[in-house]
């Protein structure tokens, strides 16, 4: 049976790994959910945007950056870990840096560029390290 309430339906939601000179850019969660954790820029997708107009916007609106998208890198589910947490479906994308620098907005507090061999024992949300490398292979 589906929910009638479209709040606790799962969320589709975009992500993107951006490739600069072989470093992927990570951003700091500075709220709940994940707050503390480097992840990758992204959100949801709104009602009647496609994936690759709702990525180019997150990115924008966190980071201010500019990306070509090269190809659909994998995807990742979010179940509900517990109250105000919700369930989403995270499609991850390979993606170029193209222009401008890292501005980031309210939800980031850090970036770094970083190789993928290079983020050690960063703390990372989980299936970061795997969706970078398949990101890797594509760009």
């Amino acid at each position: 049976m589906i929910s009638p309430d479209p709040a606790i339906r799962p969320q589709l939601a975009v992500s993107g790994v951006i490739f600069r000179d072989g470093k992927a850019l990570l951003v700091r969660r500075a709220r709940s959910p994940g707050k503390g954790f480097y992840s990758l820029p992204g959100g949801r997708v709104e009602f009647g945007e496609s994936l690759h107009t709702a990525l180019h916007r997150e990115v924008d609106e966190e980071t201010g950056l500019r990306i070509e998208i090269v190809a659909l890198a994998g995807w990742r589910e979010v179940l509900p870990s517990g109250p105000g947490s919700g369930h989403y479906l995270i499609m991850s994308f390979a993606a170029r840096w193209t222009s401008r620098e890292p501005v980031l907005n309210d939800e980031h507090d850090d970036f770094k560029w970083l190789a993928p061999e290079a983020i050690g024992d960063l703390k990372v949300t989980g299936g970061l390290h795997e969706v970078i490398a398949a990101a890797r292979r594509l760009v």
